[in-house]
């Protein structure tokens, strides 16, 4: 089982994103049950919200299936149970360094790394308000990520 985690700030708008797009792709694949993919925040500010209205928006316009959930906290514990742990920008990463005391085993990343752009940050729509240019970068950074674990297999 090939397990996931993506990370943004509150777990209602990128990495719900994330999660809801890279289970679609490896739906489509076939490969459902070799995944295991959620998503979690650095923060503790939306703990139980669901995903973002303008997030939900995004997926349905793009047949995207989402379902309800509640935003939770990453844990030390996680680093142990997941494979990739992807984060959405260079805040991300430094958080998840901090909470995890390091990445020994270079599970940690950026979404974008897996992509031309690699380096780049993935924006907050909670912010910019352009859920469809977080869209955008979402997808292609699940499209590379994807390539690249089957690459691995």
């Amino acid at each position: 089982m090939i397990k996931v985690l993506f990370i943004c700030h509150g777990n209602i708008c990128r990495s719900t994103m994330a999660e809801f797009v890279m289970k679609e792709l490896v739906r489509r694949e076939g490969l459902t049950h070799e995944f295991l993919i959620q998503s979690a925040a650095t923060s503790r500010e939306e703990i139980g919200a669901d995903t973002h209205p303008g997030t939900k928006r995004e997926l349905r316009a793009h047949g995207i299936p989402y379902a309800p959930r509640q935003a939770v906290q990453l844990t030390a514990q996680d680093y142990t149970d997941f494979d990739y742990i992807i984060g959405m920008d260079s805040i991300n990463i430094k958080y998840l360094n901090r909470m995890l005391k390091g990445d020994p085993d270079g599970k940690v990343s950026k979404l974008l790394d897996y992509t031309s752009r690699k380096g780049a940050d993935i924006a907050d729509p909670w912010y910019t308000g352009n859920f469809d240019a977080t869209y955008r970068d979402v997808n292609e950074g699940c499209d590379g990520l994807l390539a690249y674990i089957l690459e691995q297999k």
